[in-house]
Formats: C-alpha cells, structure tokens, sequence
C-alpha cells in the first residue's frame, strides 16, 4: 500500500473510532436509566448473543403491527448499528427519515450508517448529511463526516478548519469533542498543517466523583420510553451488549479515563464488583505516568465503591 493510501485508510479508521466514541455517549446513558430504575434487582446475569436478537425482533414484530412509530424505527436503527448490521440500519433510519423529515439527527443518523455500511462517505451519505444541514447547520455529525470526507480526497487542511470549528461549537460534555481533537492534532500532525493556538482549549479535568455521578449525555426521552417498552430480559440483553462494547472500546483505546470511570460505574450497577475492579486495574495501568489522572480514577472508584478504590 502506498503511503497516500494508507494515510487514507488510517483517516477512515480513525473516522469510525471518533463516531464510535460519539455513540458511547447514548449507551451508557441507557445502561445506567435502565439499570436504575429497577432499585434493588439482582445482577444481570451473562446473556446470550440470542437475546440480543430476540430484543431485535421484539422491535420488528412491533413496528409491523405500528409502521409509522418513528422512535421505533429510530430505536431499530441504533440497535442494527451497535449490532454492526448496517445495511439493516440503513433501512430504519431512512424508514424514520420520510416519517420525520424535519428532523435533522433522523438524516444524519442515516447518513452514518451509510458511512458504515459502505466503508466510506460517498453521495448516498452526503445527501444524508446535505438534509441534516439544511435542517440544522450544526449539526455535529453531519459536519464531522463531511470533514472526513474532505480529508480522505486529500483537502487536508480544510478537513483539520472544519473540525476546529466543530469542536468551538462543541456543548460542554459533548462525549465526541476528546476524539475529534486527537484526530486533528494527529491529522496536523501528519499533513504537517499549523494548528498553534487554534484548538479550544480542552475542558478542565472534572474530579472523580463528578465523573462517576454526573449525568452523561444521552437520547431524548422518547428514546428511553421506547428503551422502557422492552420486556425486562431484553432490557438486560441491551445493557449486557453495550457493557461488553464499551470495555471493548477501551481495551482499544485505554487513554480515556472518562470512560474507565464509566466502566466502573456501569460494573457496579450490574452487581459486578470484581470486574469494576478489573476496570480500575486496567485504568490505573494506562495513566500510570500520571498521577492527576490516576488521584481521579482512584477518588471515583471510592464513591463508587470499586473494590480496592
């Protein structure tokens, strides 16, 4: 592979990473609503693979009796991503865009998933994008994937200008904003592209305990009423996958003590105290060198009551 085309695929890799990331946002929100409202309940045991599609096919069997349900194509959407049945997305999604049309996360939701399911942003994906902008000229990932899209045809340096701004333009909290900026500096880097004092700076360090008992951002509440119409074993089923896919993520990008503390969190409401532990383990070795970040895991997993915290 030539130098320009692995740059390529190095940017396509890193644009699913950043999404990804973006998505982690909604899923612990649903784990920790889910968990929550049932005070006093035991651990959620191991789940099967199977349940998980059975949850799926619980949402398809009532979106045949209710077609024009558009959480619930919404919801059918998101869970075919997470189960990286793509091309599935893809339908849903647009399934919700017609019945919703004006609503701009409908089309740019839609326009990821055609990212995913052919690999890279191409014209479907761009008319996708093209609405949620029409729509919502901020929307975050519309203008995320379009800037991917740039840097991938080789516009370098309006790629890294338009993820600036998207990050000036970031809420606070936004669970995408630490991501984007990695890749620009790594992009700069890389293209050898000026950055100095351009970035935002980065939020300050929130302690420990406002990280372990702070509200993540998340979906609408129409989101978690569709989440709520789930039998219970099914809610467990969605909470077991998004568990297992986070650990996942941070086994793949350990230097993210956010979502280290978010583990511990999401263990601890499941019952599963030595795997909290596991968690804390594994975020004390990645932020070995530094001690703030490591008084931070440590101070979270003591409200939360991690083992060994």
């Amino acid at each position: 592979m030539t130098e320009t085309a692995q740059a390529g695929a190095d940017s396509r890799r890193i644009a699913r990473l950043a999404l990804g990331i973006a998505v982690i946002g909604v899923l612990i929100v649903v784990i920790l609503r889910l968990a929550g409202n049932r005070e006093a309940a035991p651990p959620v045991p191991a789940t099967p693979q199977a349940d998980v599609a059975t949850m799926i096919a619980g949402l398809e069997q009532r979106l045949a009796a209710n077609p024009n349900d558009v959480e619930g194509w919404r919801m059918l959407g998101w869970s075919k991503v997470q189960t990286q049945r793509y091309a599935e997305a893809v339908r849903a999604y647009a399934r919700a865009a017609t019945l919703a049309p004006g609503q701009a996360d409908l089309w740019s939701a839609l326009g990821e998933a055609r990212v995913l399911a052919a690999g890279s942003v191409g014209p479907d994906a761009d008319q996708a994008f093209a609405k949620a902008l029409a729509i919502d000229p901020k929307d975050p990932r519309a203008r995320y994937f379009l800037a991917v899209e740039k840097d991938v045809a080789g516009d370098h340096r309006t790629a890294v200008e338009d993820w600036i701004a998207l990050l000036k333009d970031a809420p606070a909290g936004a669970p995408w904003a630490e991501s984007v900026r990695a890749l620009v500096v790594q992009v700069a880097g890389r293209e050898k592209i000026d950055i100095a004092g351009r970035l935002p700076p980065p939020p300050a360090a929130p302690d420990g305990e406002a990280v372990a008992t702070a509200a993540i951002p998340g979906p609408s509440a129409t989101d978690m009423d569709a989440a709520r119409q789930l039998a219970p074993s099914q809610q467990d089923a969605m909470v077991r996958s998004m568990v297992d896919r986070l650990a996942a993520r941070l086994a793949n990008n350990p230097r993210d003590a956010a979502g280290w503390i978010r583990l511990m969190r999401a263990r601890m409401v499941l019952g599963e105290t030595a795997a909290a532990a596991q968690a804390l383990a594994s975020g004390r070795r990645a932020f070995a060198a530094d001690k703030p970040t490591l008084s931070q895991l440590d101070e979270a997993a003591q409200t939360l009551g991690v083992p060994g915290g």
